[in-house]
């Protein structure tokens, strides 16, 4: 009985892993080749940082990201088990607590999320868990949309441990969860995928600069200790965290949508090898 037990853990932490495997590596994937290969001259314009960083960046957050779905398989194996023992606040049917509650469910949980990821993420800025542990993701200088899984295995736990949080604390329909997983993939990939797609006052506009943008985490990745935020910039703003020129960088960003200055593609391919260098010394500065 217990060998059975064990096999049967296995075998549900790697059907977890290959499913999560399978949705990010699609996902991630297509958007990788639509901007970074098929469409890349036509939405050049909106590129962040005007170059590409260079293939051992990209096989590097690719072979890291198989890592960490492979971790987060086994602590969704669990999710399920403990789901399945009814240890969880998992409900059912849809409408036990009313639709209300249930569109507020989501929504809670993507606010938690947040406050989660900020706490979490200015721990992994501790000098001992960055230069250990947090340094992995931050050599995506210049993040693709592979970058977003591209975790050191102790980041991955952290990154993961989300949603054992709220599975035990938010009564929640497992519908709830796909929806909330699926946003989080979303938001996740687009904020490190090197574009920019929002338009021109956005960051500083009164109601709309309290949600993130590609530009904040992509500064995040280039200065490291500032724009600490996930999918809003609250915490960012009331802790005063943000990079003291976000809102005049993004706009620069905005602005060369329509400049006659931007590189050609071929010259920022040619400067892919500037992003070791700039790696190597954001690295030294933040040991």
């Amino acid at each position: 009985m217990h060998t059975f037990s064990s096999y049967k853990t296995i075998t549900d932490t790697l059907e977890e892993s290959l499913l999560l495997s399978i949705r990010f590596f699609l996902f991630a994937g297509a958007i990788f080749l639509f901007f970074y290969v098929w469409k890349k001259r036509k939405y050049w314009h909106l590129k962040i940082q005007q170059r590409f960083p260079g293939k051992e960046y990209i096989l590097r957050e690719i072979r890291y990201s198989f890592y960490t779905v492979f971790i987060f398989g086994i602590v969704l194996a669990f999710v399920a088990w403990a789901t399945k023992e009814r240890w969880t606040l998992i409900y059912y049917p849809i409408d036990k607590y009313g639709w209300g509650y249930y569109v507020f469910s989501v929504i809670l949980m993507i606010f938690i999320h947040d406050a989660y990821f900020y706490w979490t993420h200015r721990m992994l800025h501790w000098k001992p868990l960055f230069k250990h542990v947090h340094l992995v993701h931050h050599l995506s200088l210049n993040p693709t949309p592979f970058s977003s899984y591209a975790f050191h295995p102790v980041e991955a736990v952290v990154e993961i441990g989300i949603i054992p949080v709220l599975i035990f604390t938010v009564p929640y329909h497992v519908s709830a969860i796909w929806i909330f997983s699926g946003y989080t993939l979303v938001m996740n990939v687009m904020g490190h995928m090197g574009y920019e797609f929002f338009p021109k006052g956005f960051a500083s506009h009164k109601i709309f600069k309290w949600h993130n943008t590609a530009t904040n985490h992509n500064m995040h990745h280039r200065f490291v200790k500032c724009n600490y935020g996930l999918y809003f910039n609250i915490w960012d703003r009331l802790l005063n965290t943000n990079h003291p020129r976000y809102e005049e960088i993004y706009e620069e960003v905005i602005a060369q949508r329509s400049s006659k200055i931007l590189e050609t593609i071929e010259a920022a391919t040619a400067k892919a090898g500037d992003d070791e260098m700039e790696a190597e010394t954001a690295i030294e500065l933040n040991r």
